[in-house]
């Protein structure tokens, strides 16, 4: 409920998904959280979609690349199918908890060079 009604108010939603193993798999399943919450936002208007990949301290190894690009090639695989353009959608692997990418760019994920996204 307080998911929607904050969305159909919304220009821009950020998506958060853990990359933590078997976190991020049940986020992205048939009937998970992840995807239910990017149908809503797409339905109720949201165009523009942020998206945060979410505990990568969590992710084996720590702050693993791979991990962070193969969530970002699912997710974009699911967004495309639901309307968004995932070359607009800006992808950035942050820990909430050590506050990696939040503020400014982290040490931990040197190979993360900035966001690539498209502009109309």
């Amino acid at each position: 409920k307080n998911m929607i009604t904050g969305t159909s108010q919304a220009d821009c939603a950020v998506l958060i998904v853990a990359a933590g193993t078997g976190e991020f798999e049940a986020g992205i399943s048939k009937n998970g959280q992840t995807r239910e919450h990017a149908l809503l936002a797409f339905t109720l208007g949201v165009k523009q979609l942020i998206v945060g990949v979410n505990k990568m301290d969590s992710s084996e190894p720590p702050y693993s690349e791979a991990r962070y690009e193969e969530i970002k090639k699912e997710v974009s695989s699911y967004i495309k199918k639901i309307g968004y353009n995932p070359a607009a959608v800006a992808f950035v692997p942050i820990s909430g908890w050590h506050g990696d990418n939040m503020l400014e760019p982290s040490t931990n994920m040197p190979w993360f060079k900035g966001w690539k996204i498209e502009r109309k």
